[in-house]
């Protein structure tokens, strides 16, 4: 037993920390994690392709919300989504569940994910960072707190721009494809 260990590496080491963002984490939908957004994250510097990206139907070009609506559900169809390519669904091979028995492994505190991811930004006046979700579904009905948060903006206008990928085991596959420019909102009554 001793020499399996001697053989194991050690235990998060500090060298591969995360880098922190100065905005946080963003909302978590659907099948989203922290690490299905660390991925897309690091894929920030890619070269923007909008070749399948998301079409957003909801809200509408120059959708105008009240400040006295209920907080509303913002939807869009994707061509990335139900895509599983053959043999990639995260299933464990034999091998590997008989290497695991006799050489376990650390093991993330979620388990990888796989499919088609959406993280959704709200640039909002006044703010320095973005109000954002990241969600394997296909809407995002605002929570009271966030549509208190976009309602305070300083200013009328809002931004919403989808920046869509599909992960295999939390790897980015395809994308990330981001549409060709935000869709601007309008908040009748704001400052």
């Amino acid at each position: 037993m001793t020499a399996l260990l001697a053989m194991s590496p050690a235990c998060d080491s500090g060298d591969n920390a995360p880098i922190e963002d100065p905005c946080g984490e963003p909302l978590y939908g659907g099948e989203a994690t922290d690490e299905a957004w660390r991925t897309f994250v690091d894929a920030q510097g890619r070269p923007d392709d909008s070749s399948h990206a998301v079409t957003l139907t909801e809200p509408s070009p120059g959708q105008m919300y009240s400040l006295t609506d209920a907080p509303p559900t913002w939807r869009w169809s994707s061509p990335l989504a139900s895509r599983a390519p053959a043999g990639e669904h995260g299933e464990r091979s034999m091998l590997a569940w008989l290497g695991h028995l006799l050489l376990p492994s650390a093991q993330a505190h979620l388990p990888p994910v796989t499919g088609d991811f959406y993280w959704v930004q709200v640039t909002v006046p006044g703010r320095r960072c973005p109000v954002e979700l990241l969600t394997s579904d296909l809407e995002w009905h605002l929570d009271t707190a966030t549509w208190d948060t976009l309602r305070a903006a300083s200013g009328p206008e809002l931004r919403v721009q989808v920046t869509s990928a599909y992960l295999v085991q939390n790897r980015l596959r395809e994308g990330p494809y981001r549409m060709d420019s935000p869709r601007t909102i309008r908040l009748e009554g704001a400052r």
